[in-house]
């Protein structure tokens, strides 16, 4: 960007690098070694008392300069790290004359690094002696205005890094999704499940109902597909004798975008032989009553204003009982086309009826899921819209599947396993078939078939996230 074009703050920051440079002062060098933190100070030295100094503990600190009170013989700054913020104190006099010509020239946003000793100001303030002054990265872009930091939602998503560094939350967001992915690790590892890694990259895509992401490969002169979901290739796992999996890792599915939905997300998925979705609920409200409880201190958390309480063990609801307890109809009563007209009357943009199930999941998601915000696993859902799930052993209208809930938004998805070969080539043959009107539809996948006809043992398997 020209100088013409810039703004009056970032011309004046662009004179003072050249100037800088015209001084002979390098503002780019190569590192800079530290001896200490932000933080580190702040609670090492939290006894000190007003005028009390510890000139033997000398500490060398960079950050980010984040306010400054230039008082001529002397200035008062706060500097930034990833730990926290520390208020800096320094003599002009006390500075070599490199030092004090490098900090006639700093602007909030540079990066800077300091020497000096803890001591508490008179007022009460901890603060850093600085001895000696170094500017590590001279910034030519205006940090964003202190107090309000940015309001523009577009300019935050766009340029995510002025958003952390106005806002201690945004941070805040993503050192809690390092911790979760951690604890997620430790659980499962210790529970004897082996982490994996399944392609990015799929000739065939499946194990979830959506609009794939397609590239083409230059040197095989093929189609791929960026994957929807790992369900596929961590079953073929499963069948090669692998019997606890999990994957935490991208999928890619090439839809809308709300506050719920992203075209890139993370997802983590397991799969555990031997078991069936009711021992799956169980591990999934373990898990995550242990995550709130790891990352908050509790299994009651607060969402929004509201509380969540996921303390084990969970509510149930089957499909069924909650559009009669919410809907207030008799999904078994009810013809096909009241149903159609029902969600029609509820919000449905439906141009023409769908299959009994999918209208049923429909009216299910218009009147019942608003209403679960305390975790709850949705259960027993239609076959038609489950074409790699168990059919349910007490009723075969029905598969064995389940959905969490919190929040009033779906957290995850579960299923006791098809491994009937025959009745999974048919399920897919029926998906097949209804793509010529819905492209989301399952493709057939003969690999996926070839897997499950050498032997999936009887498993219970789960996606979290999404």
């Amino acid at each position: 960007m020209s100088d013409s074009l810039d703004n009056p703050l970032r011309t004046e920051k662009r004179r003072k690098s050249r100037e800088l440079k015209t001084q002979g002062i390098n503002a780019f060098p190569y590192k800079f070694e530290r001896i200490g933190n932000c933080s580190q100070i702040s609670n090492d030295f939290s006894g000190l008392q007003s005028g009390e100094k510890k000139t033997e503990n000398v500490f060398r600190i960079a950050g980010r300069l984040m306010t400054l009170r230039n008082m001529g013989k002397a200035a008062f700054f706060n500097l930034q790290d990833q730990s926290g913020s520390l208020q800096i104190y320094l003599k002009i006099e006390e500075l070599l004359p490199e030092e004090r010509a490098a900090f006639d020239l700093i602007d909030l946003g540079d990066i800077v690094g300091v020497e000096g000793f803890p001591f508490r100001t008179q007022k009460g303030e901890l603060s850093l002696h600085a001895k000696h002054f170094q500017i590590l990265t001279k910034t030519i872009e205006p940090l964003p205005e202190k107090f309000h930091g940015i309001q523009d939602v577009e300019i935050k998503y766009r340029h995510r890094h002025l958003d952390l560094l106005s806002d201690p939350q945004s941070r805040r967001v993503f050192e809690v999704r390092s911790q979760i992915i951690r604890e997620i690790r430790t659980y499962l590892d210790g529970a004897g499940f082996l982490e994996v890694e399944t392609p990015v990259l799929q000739p065939i895509y499946g194990g979830a109902a959506a609009h794939p992401f397609s590239t083409h490969h230059r040197a095989l002169d093929m189609k791929l597909f960026m994957k929807i979901s790992p369900e596929l290739y961590l079953k073929r796992l499963i069948v090669g004798g692998f019997e606890k999996v999990y994957e935490i890792g991208k999928n890619f599915r090439n839809e809308g975008i709300d506050r719920s939905h992203n075209p890139e997300f993370t997802m983590l998925e397991w799969y555990e032989a031997y078991t069936d979705y009711n021992d799956q609920i169980t591990r999934f409200e373990t898990l995550t009553a242990q995550l709130a409880k790891s990352v908050t201190g509790s299994m009651k958390v607060t969402y929004q204003g509201k509380e969540i309480d996921f303390t084990p063990p969970w509510r149930r609801l089957t499909v069924f009982d909650g559009i009669r307890e919410y809907a207030k109809i008799d999904p078994e009563a009810i013809l096909d086309g009241d149903l159609f007209n029902e969600i029609r009357k509820r919000g449905s943009k439906k141009l023409k009826p769908g299959s009994r199930g999918e209208m049923l999941m429909e009216l299910f998601e218009l009147t019942v899921e608003e209403h679960l915000w305390q975790p709850t696993f949705v259960m027993d859902h239609p076959m038609e819209i489950s074409p790699l799930t168990k059919v349910h052993r007490k009723d075969s209208r029905l598969v064995e599947r389940f959905e969490p809930f919190a929040a009033c938004m779906e957290i995850g998805n579960a299923y006791s396993e098809l491994n009937d070969p025959e009745e999974q080539r048919r399920r897919l043959k029926e998906q097949e078939e209804k793509r010529i009107v819905d492209e989301e539809a399952h493709p057939m996948d003969e690999d996926f078939l070839h897997a499950i006809e050498t032997g999936l043992p009887p498993t219970g398997g789960v996606g979290f996230g999404g």
